[in-house]
Parts: structure tokens; C-alpha cells; sequence
């Protein structure tokens, strides 16, 4: 055992001495303050420590620290544990441009950290809002900010059953119909979810406008976005459209109940 690490030993040196005829890492060697013809690791190591030290300062610090922090953001998956470890790195940096004079990296990341904390505090907005749809509130607003505004009059067809489906639809004014159910939708209404959810994204049914009207429309491309921004958000939202098609499947289950009823009474 005491021979292999000699062996090894003894390859590493060879490896050395060779470096060190090299005239370019002799130059290198001689910048750092060595002499290239008596260059051992402990020379160097201590080289190193040496120069680790003298140039360690309190600024120096806090960008190695600043550093550790944007190199997590690169690991971690979600974005709202993302967005803190960046504000946190911010602040070292903004810190070190402080301390080191540097102007530009402290007024660089000293905007960074607003920016970061608006998106942080929206992000946190839009899943705690969607935590209270998932408990039971069925108002889906908390997702407007994200929505484009969108007008229909009497008679237009929004979608057809079967037709590809690309967004989702809120309606602010106006009345629309699901014709196949024959179920009237007022302002406030969600419309179009159900096809997101679809393994081929086609349309459960057809809508059409009765009453000149309002919709918001987020397409399913945005939601997507959203849901891997934080993947809680895509949990309340599958415990919301959930919800929507249990309360879609009691209405249909009453329909059918009312007509066998009414057919039972004209038989008797």
C-alpha cells in the first residue's frame, strides 16, 4: 500500500518537473511569485493561501457569498424560492458594489432586488388566491392580471364541441349558452377549462353569445407557464376545474333525473 502511494507520489512529481520546463507555465509560475526551479505542492499550495489571504476582504466576501446564492438559483426547479434566493443574492452584491466603490454592480442589483420582490409578491398573490378557490371559493379573478380583455355580440359562436381548444375564457358582462346542456353562463363564469384538461385538447361543448358580452381570455400556453413557475398553482387549479366538472356532472344527473321523472308521470 505504502509503495502505491510512492509510485504516485513519484508520478506526480515527474508530472511537475515536467510543467515546470514548460516555458510558459515557468512565466505563469514566476507571475504568482515561485521560483520554476524549485517548484513543490506545498510551494504552491501555500502560494495560493498566501494569495487567498492577502486579497480576502469584507466586499470580497460578501460577493463570494452573493455568488453561492446565483449559483442556487440555477439548481432549484420552483420559482418562488428562486426568486428569494436571488433577492438574498442581490443584496450581497448590491452590498459588495457598496464597499468596493464599483457604481454600476451597485446600482445593477440594487434594482434587481425591487424587480425580484414585485414577482415574488405577485407569485405569492396569485397561488394564495388560488389556495381560496381550491377551499371553496369559486371566483377565479385572482387570474385577470394575467387575462386579455376579448368582446362578443348576440349570435357569435365562441367554440364548437370538438373544435381545437388554445385558452381559457371568464366572463365579466354579457350571457352566453352551452348549447348541447342548454345552461345559460352569466358574468363571473368560468368557460373553455375543461379542454386544457383534454389529453388532446378539443372542445367539451358549444358556446354561444345571447347577450352582448365581455370574456377574458388566458391561453393555455400562459397557464402552462404559470404552473411550472410553481407547481402549486397547477394543484389549486386542478382542485378548482375539478370542482367546476363534479358541479357540471350534479347538473347533468339532475337534468336526467327531472326527465325520467316527467316521463314516469305521463306513463302513469
Amino acid at each position: 500500500m505504502a509503495s502505491g502511494s510512492a509510485d504516485i507520489s513519484s508520478i506526480l512529481d515527474r508530472i511537475l518537473d515536467a510543467a515546470t520546463d514548460n516555458l510558459r507555465i515557468a512565466k505563469i509560475l514566476v507571475q504568482m511569485g515561485l521560483d520554476p526551479n524549485n517548484v513543490t505542492y506545498d510551494a504552491i499550495f501555500n502560494r495560493l493561501l498566501e494569495i487567498f489571504l492577502h486579497n480576502i476582504t469584507l466586499a470580497n466576501l460578501l460577493a463570494a457569498i452573493g455568488a453561492g446564492f446565483f449559483v442556487a438559483t440555477l439548481l432549484m426547479r420552483t420559482m418562488v424560492p428562486l426568486r428569494v434566493a436571488n433577492m438574498v443574492g442581490c443584496v450581497f452584491f448590491a452590498a459588495f458594489g457598496a464597499l468596493s466603490a464599483n457604481v454600476s454592480t451597485f446600482l445593477l442589483y440594487l434594482l434587481l432586488l425591487p424587480i425580484n420582490a414585485v414577482r415574488l409578491r405577485q407569485m405569492l398573490k396569485l397561488v394564495k388566491k388560488a389556495r381560496h378557490a381550491a377551499e371553496g371559493d369559486m371566483s377565479i379573478e385572482w387570474l385577470k392580471p394575467f387575462m386579455t380583455e376579448r368582446k362578443y355580440r348576440r349570435g357569435d359562436t365562441l367554440f364548437r364541441l370538438g373544435d381545437p381548444a388554445k385558452e381559457m375564457l371568464l366572463t365579466v358582462t354579457g350571457k352566453f349558452l352551452v348549447k348541447e346542456i342548454n345552461v345559460e353562463i352569466g358574468p363571473g363564469a368560468l368557460m373553455g377549462e375543461l379542454g386544457f384538461l383534454t389529453p388532446d385538447n378539443r372542445r367539451t361543448g358549444t358556446i354561444e353569445c345571447v347577450e352582448d358580452g365581455q370574456v377574458l381570455t388566458i391561453t393555455y400556453d400562459r397557464l402552462l407557464e404559470i404552473y411550472f413557475q410553481d407547481p402549486q398553482f397547477g394543484y389549486y387549479f386542478l382542485v378548482l376545474t375539478s370542482q367546476r366538472l363534479l358541479q357540471n356532472i350534479d347538473r347533468l344527473q339532475k337534468q336526467l333525473a327531472a326527465e325520467r321523472a316527467a316521463t314516469t308521470n305521463r306513463i302513469a
